[in-house]
């Protein structure tokens, strides 16, 4: 399957991603802040990007950006996770790249039939 890429400083909700996309069969590698997550894709092999909005550091977005401003990781899909369901905020989210948008809380099996949509797109 995928190797995927969680950041998202709740442990909680950290933990239950890992704990679904693994039992989905993806790699994940998680991390608690923006920075860890540029440094992982930067450092790993990553076919998507799980991304809570709200980090200490540097934000989703920011990451989101960063990726989308970089040649070898434009292409990188990106699932933004977060509590921020106001109409501009899902506009921002998709302004800055992101490939789709998750609100808080969210079912498991919504997240993994997400993940894999956005995953398939990706290989096309």
């Amino acid at each position: 399957m995928a190797s995927i890429l969680v950041a998202d400083d709740d442990a909680d909700i950290r933990d239950l991603v890992a704990y679904k996309l693994t039992q989905s069969g993806h790699q994940v590698t998680v991390v608690d802040d923006g920075l860890s997550a540029l440094k992982a894709v930067r450092e790993h092999t990553v076919d998507l990007a799980l991304l809570d909005i709200r980090m200490p550091g540097m934000s989703g977005l920011d990451v989101c950006r960063e990726l989308r401003a970089t040649p070898e990781t434009e292409s990188l899909p990106v699932i933004l996770l977060t509590a921020r369901s106001q109409e501009l905020d899902i506009e921002t989210g998709f302004a800055a790249g992101a490939d789709d948008y998750i609100i808080k809380p969210f079912s498991p099996r919504e997240l993994s039939s997400r993940v894999q949509a956005v995953l398939a797109r990706a290989t096309r």
